[in-house]
């Protein structure tokens, strides 16, 4: 017997709503200081964005998962004012990574790293589409976003094109978490009372998170193809 096939729609959209929740349960329950550290941020002005930053390059650096701060910003800030504000924070953090690797960490990376046959082929493959190939791994979960930092510090890579690589190849990943977390906060308010347009705002907004994982996955999808014939043996 065949088994009856799911639409790709239904699967999307079903995945699109346990993400969500995942995202809300975290936010709510398991990340109480990101989202103290950014409404205090937020709170205050400048000075609180560059101690975000500061506290997002610190985590980066020490490979803890920036995932939860991008999540706690578009809590705090909104999902416009949340990308604006974790984008460059999570360049610099990839950035202080990377200087930190090729300088006063180089002896810690190249033992924890330089084994890997995946660092070897990426090193090799740099020197041939240094751009090309730091964007695609950026689109591509092929390595944790913090490891890779310290594996591209190793590479002959040059500074500006990781950067730039970098922030191209990192955005629709920043603009998905921060959109997740303006999930939470928003659900927050629609459940206060005398609040209007509960229902369309919801609908809103979940078809603004159906519209943004799609095209996430279809980057993500395109990128592990193109990786698959630049670093073979490596997916």
């Amino acid at each position: 017997m065949r088994r009856p096939r799911v639409s790709r729609p239904l699967l999307l959209t079903a995945t699109v709503l346990v993400i969500g929740a995942v995202a809300v349960l975290l936010l709510r329950h398991g990340a109480e200081p990101a989202i103290r550290l950014a409404q205090a941020a937020r709170g205050s002005g400048s000075t609180g964005v560059v101690l975000f930053v500061v506290a997002y390059v610190v985590s980066t650096v020490a490979m803890l998962p920036g995932s939860v701060l991008t999540l706690a910003a578009g809590f705090a800030y909104g999902p416009l004012w949340g990308v604006a504000v974790a984008s460059p924070a999570s360049v610099a953090g990839a950035t202080a990574a990377f200087l930190l690797g090729r300088t006063l960490l180089r002896g810690w990376a190249e033992r924890r790293i330089r084994a890997s046959t995946q660092a070897r082929a990426i090193d090799s493959a740099v020197e041939r589409e240094g751009f090309k190939l730091v964007l695609l791994l950026r689109l591509s979960p092929l390595i944790p976003f913090d490891v890779l930092n310290y594996v591209l510090s190793l590479s002959r890579i040059r500074l500006g094109t990781y950067v730039l690589a970098s922030f191209v190849g990192m955005l629709p990943g920043t603009v998905l978490y921060v959109y997740l977390g303006s999930l939470a906060a928003t659900a927050a308010e629609i459940r206060s009372p005398g609040t209007d347009g509960g229902p369309a705002r919801i609908v809103l907004y979940i078809g603004g998170l159906v519209a943004t994982v799609a095209g996430v996955v279809v980057a993500t999808r395109a990128a592990r193809r193109a990786l698959a014939s630049e670093l073979p043996g490596t997916g």
